[in-house]
């Protein structure tokens, strides 16, 4: 076992790098990605892992200020400020950005911050503040039955997705994109408060996205791939700490008293390990997985096992079956990524269980229990005798449970409408940070596609975003209402998107109109048994980005 540090310097060989791309970050992922189709961007990321590290792209180090010290070298800069404000009518339309909130009214994200770096030590120090109208609006709650209200508190008991985040304007200030870094070769030990994002999805993650507020944690990582006689390698091992919102779930007091479980005061421990690999003979694709543990601080052991529950076994067989009654909590997911630089398209998937299965057989024959998964694709069309390029790209994101439920669950505390959905659990609750999930942006057991056209020309962006979204569908089948007049709620949206670039500053905007079929599941007053109808809502949204640089013509 001593020898395996000395194995690992033979093997990997990297460079220091610098500042990186915040998870998520408008503009700058997506011209990363775009480039790494073109054969533009000579950097290898797998993009499984994020933050990117900022070398050879737009985003680099905005020095300011650089002097020696006792000969050692001591660099400053600032790191751009971003102002992002969203309009949103009517009601939410759910999707979350660093904290921001799924909730209609005005809101606004800021932030900005220093970077400071000595010999191999490593500050980002980006603080952010989210402010947000925090509007009540229309749900059908009042209209429902007993059972099917029961099957609504079913997943808010085993989750934590609020309505609404209290009352009246919420002023959230936060540590941001903050992080304290100890830079080793191509090795990074550090604390932080960053969003973290794995897996290949643009606008959805199973795991980790920029979904949610980031949440505190230390991280053991690499900072560039690794190379190896074999391939490169990506990896990063995190500890966290996450909160539960505190706030109850529904915007009825009275049926949060007579149907919710209050949450445990305690806080929840988080062991999460990622790795990614780049066959040597197959330059462009990317392979990896996820592992993510989480349970209450109180449930918590003292072995090597309990603090990193992500090296047991896979299976039950191998891991217990007490695990679970222990309150912990487990998803783990498989990915690939292939760039094909001469089509200038790529391809990606994500699949992901969150119930361990009892052994390798019940896997092989049962996959789609307790699973979710994405597909995704980019590709890019130049334009004869013009510098512009067509870019469409597309997602689908499937978090509804499979049809299995019916029999799996048959009999069970779930009854035949199925069991728990994509980030709840029993015990440990929602794989949540402060009331928005961690990975998938869209509320519990719901599915999206996404698809883009637009064209483009260096940094400047014109298209537009269509997307279907199936709201709730675990909840839907669970309270049975198929069988009654009310059919699934589905939103259809059209959105208009321009980026531009303007000297130092970087505008990135969206004007989305979001009609609901049969919003909340509710009938139209002019419904009838005969001729059933759903009720429609038309909403509006408008969001800008404001990205601006300190210091930098972004022309040179």
């Amino acid at each position: 076992m001593k020898r395996y540090p000395l194995i690992l310097f033979v093997f990997f060989s990297f460079d220091l790098l610098g500042q990186s791309i915040p998870a998520g970050f408008p503009i700058f992922e997506e011209i990363q990605r775009r480039n790494q189709l073109r054969v533009v961007d000579t950097i290898g990321d797998s993009f499984l892992i994020r933050p990117v590290h900022a070398m050879d792209t737009l985003y680099r180090f905005n020095k300011i200020l650089d002097f020696a010290y006792s000969k050692k070298k001591l660099e400053f800069g600032v790191s751009p400020f971003i102002n992002t404000t969203r309009i949103l009518s009517n009601r939410p339309y759910n999707m979350g950005d660093y904290g921001m909130i799924p909730n209609p009214g005005y809101q606004t994200y800021l932030s900005g911050g220093i970077n400071v770096k000595w010999k191999f030590i490593n500050l980002d120090f980006r603080p952010e503040l989210v402010i947000a109208q925090n509007k009540g609006y229309q749900t059908s709650l009042d209209q429902f039955t007993d059972s099917e209200l029961r099957s609504k508190f079913f997943y808010w008991n085993r989750g934590d997705f609020p309505e609404r985040f209290g009352k009246g304007w919420l002023i959230s200030p936060w540590w941001g994109q903050s992080k304290l870094s100890f830079q080793f070769s191509g090795f990074e030990i550090g604390a932080a408060t960053e969003n973290v994002w794995w897996g290949p999805g643009q606008w959805n993650a199973l795991t980790f996205s920029n979904s949610a507020q980031g949440f505190p944690h230390l991280t053991l990582n690499t900072t560039k791939p690794a190379k190896t006689f074999f391939g490169y390698f990506e990896t990063q091992l995190v500890i966290g700490k996450l909160d539960n919102s505190g706030y109850d779930p529904s915007q009825f007091p009275e049926l949060n008293d007579q149907y919710f479980k209050p949450f445990s005061e305690d806080w929840r421990y988080l062991n999460a390990l990622m790795v990614s690999y780049n066959p040597k003979w197959i330059p462009r694709l990317f392979l990896g997985f996820t592992r993510t543990f989480q349970q209450y601080r109180g449930a918590l052991g003292n072995g090597f096992l309990d603090y990193f529950p992500v090296f047991n076994g896979l299976t039950k067989d191998q891991y217990g079956y007490d695990r679970d009654a222990d309150g912990q909590d487990q998803q783990i997911t498989i990915f690939g990524r292939y760039v094909i630089p001469k089509s200038k398209s790529e391809f990606y998937f994500e699949y992901g269980r969150r119930d361990h299965s009892k052994n390798w057989r019940e896997f092989i024959l049962n996959p789609e229990h307790a699973r979710a998964y994405i597909l995704g694709f980019i590709q890019l069309f130049d334009l004869p005798s013009i510098s512009k390029l067509i870019q469409v790209r597309g997602e689908v994101t499937q978090a509804q449970e499979s049809v299995n439920r019916y029999i799996r669950y048959g009999g069970f505390s779930g009854g035949l409408g199925g069991g728990y959905t994509w980030h709840t659990h029993s015990k440990a609750r929602g794989f949540v940070q402060n009331g928005q999930p961690l990975g998938v942006v869209i509320a519990p057991g719901a599915n999206v596609q996404t698809l883009e056209f637009s064209m483009v020309e260096g940094i400047d962006k014109m298209g537009i975003l269509l997307e279907r979204l199936v709201n709730n569908q675990d909840f839907y089948y669970k309270a049975q209402l198929q069988a009654t007049q009310r059919k699934p709620w589905v939103d259809f949206s059209l959105g208009i998107l321009y980026d531009k670039k303007i000297k130092n500053l970087l505008l990135s905007s969206k004007l989305q109109v979001i009609h609901a079929r049969n919003y909340q599941w509710q009938l139209d007053p002019a419904s009838t048994p005969d001729f059933p109808k759903g009720k429609n809502l038309t909403s509006m949204m408008a969001q800008v980005s404001l990205i601006y640089f300190w210091n930098k013509n972004l022309d040179k």
